[in-house]
């Protein structure tokens, strides 16, 4: 079996960090007492997603295609909630956690779309 070759230590801290986010972004959603199952339920999608980073962070190269599904995520977010967060009656809190789902989001593509193809290693 083929292993995949490596990138920076400094991607893999990246995507370690993106799981975190996730983690206690999606916890929140579905611990918060005042939650409703809408919420729920996003924060279990959330969480879910999360996982996915973990494993992108363990083996960056094998699991780098998982991430589009993270850039659609994370990108169709801020579009949808985006303009009413920033409007009169968002929340700081909300605009925060926007800013990071772009940011990671764009960092997403970043590392998808300047990634060298490596070569298996035997």
């Amino acid at each position: 079996m083929a292993t995949f070759g490596t990138v920076s230590r400094g991607w893999k801290i990246f995507f370690w960090l993106a799981a975190i986010f996730n983690f206690l972004i999606g916890s929140a959603g579905m611990f918060v007492p005042e939650a409703t199952i809408d919420a729920r339920i996003v924060g279990l999608l959330v969480f879910g997603m999360g996982i996915v980073y973990m494993q992108v962070a363990r083996d960056p190269l094998r699991f780098a295609p998982t991430l589009w599904a993270g850039v659609v995520g994370k990108l169709g977010v801020v579009a949808l909630l985006g303009p009413q967060a920033i409007g009169p009656e968002g929340e700081a809190l909300i605009v925060g956690i926007l800013a990071c789902d772009a940011l990671f989001a764009i960092a997403f593509l970043a590392f998808l779309l300047t990634k060298a193809e490596a070569a298996p290693v035997k």
